[in-house]
């Protein structure tokens, strides 16, 4: 099993926005020292309350101070960006952390993430499609041309190359039913993140679809299944309970209102306004059975375990300060918690 930290930059009321950048540097730094296996970074755009709308700018940081630990990109926003830009920017990255890259790519959930680049949120699949393609071929062919709806280059010859061979590792992240069998047919590993649509007791048939459609596909390797949830381990269960209870709170509170803002917009798949009802109906107990796992070291390893039985997961990220409100004495007290009473218990 191979267990990740998410860091989300986070600017909480009263913070610098350089405060916020040096105590999240710092909390990279001590999952280093932890051992913790990889950071990962999503990307966010238009929020009042992060500053991490440049992860590849902030994953290079990360690069040239720490020396073991891998760095995740979780999601870069395909759709958002010119393919062969990105390219060159993840080549260069690779070799800036030696070969340490992790390239998890999405389309993005929120159309209004979409509207600030004027990148149409309708066309969003298929430019992540014609994308991923390009990017691939720039970093795996000396020359190459593309002729596609959204994107057309002729005879360019892209460096850097990769470091890893042939590319660094590449994950699809995952938010809507539909996007399991697609992602199966396609080969590729998978990130889930559960909180728009999914309890985690209801992952298991649209794995197994995913799975089945990889296999469907003749895809030889074994499929990988990683898990973005937010953990928080504390000594009692009372502490465990309350220390992360208004982050959480607000981070359910804002999903359901941003959900529900999105339901009319063209190119959202399911019933956006269901699930933003549904979120603004869950109290905190709620969330505590169906998105999270909360509780002293021993609750969370059970849990844990019992998650990855039943999903066949491969992978864990997980939150430490998820709502992104807590302060750093307690994320660091959790991601402490986290490498030193429950993932030994996976190793």
């Amino acid at each position: 099993m191979n267990f990740g930290v998410f860091i989300e930059f986070p600017c909480r009321e009263g913070m610098t926005e350089r405060e916020a950048f040096a105590e999240c540097f710092t909390l990279a730094d001590e999952a280093e020292a932890l051992g913790v296996d990889s950071v990962w970074l999503a990307e966010y755009h238009f929020s009042p309350i992060s500053v991490l709308s440049s992860p590849i700018t902030i994953a290079s940081a990360i690069a040239a101070r720490t020396q073991r630990i891998r760095i995740g990109l979780a999601v870069v926003l395909l759709p958002l960006g010119n393919p062969i830009r990105l390219a060159e920017d993840i080549a260069t990255l690779d070799h800036i952390s030696q070969g340490r890259v992790e390239f998890g790519v999405g389309r993005g959930t929120f159309p209004d993430t979409h509207d600030g680049f004027n990148s149409p949120y309708a066309e969003s699949r298929e430019r992540f499609d014609e994308y991923l393609e390009i990017i691939l071929k720039a970093w795996t062919t000396e020359r190459f041309s593309f002729t596609g709806k959204h994107y057309h280059c002729e005879d360019l010859y892209v460096r850097p190359k990769p470091l890893q061979t042939p590319h660094p590792p590449i994950r699809v992240g995952i938010t809507s039913e539909m996007t399991f069998p697609l992602v199966g047919r396609m080969g590729l590993p998978i990130i889930i993140n559960p909180s728009r649509v999914f309890a985690l007791s209801e992952l298991g048939p649209y794995i197994r679809q995913y799975r089945r459609a990889w296999h469907d596909a003749g895809h030889t390797e074994s499929p990988q299944v990683g898990l973005r949830v937010p953990l928080y381990v504390a000594e009692t269960a009372e502490r465990a309970y309350e220390d992360p209870k208004d982050s959480t709170m607000m981070a359910v509170q804002g999903l359901g209102n941003r959900v529900a803002g999105s339901a009319s917009r063209l190119g959202t798949t399911g019933d956006w306004s269901a699930e933003a009802e549904h979120l603004r109906g869950m109290s905190y107990d709620d969330w505590l059975r169906d998105k999270v796992v909360y509780g002293t070291p021993e609750v969370v390893v059970e849990r844990l375990q019992q998650l990855t039985e039943e999903l066949e997961l491969t992978q864990i990220l997980y939150e430490v300060n998820y709502g992104r409100q807590l302060p750093y004495e307690l994320q660091l007290k959790n991601l402490r918690l986290i490498n030193e009473r429950v993932i030994p218990e996976f190793k």
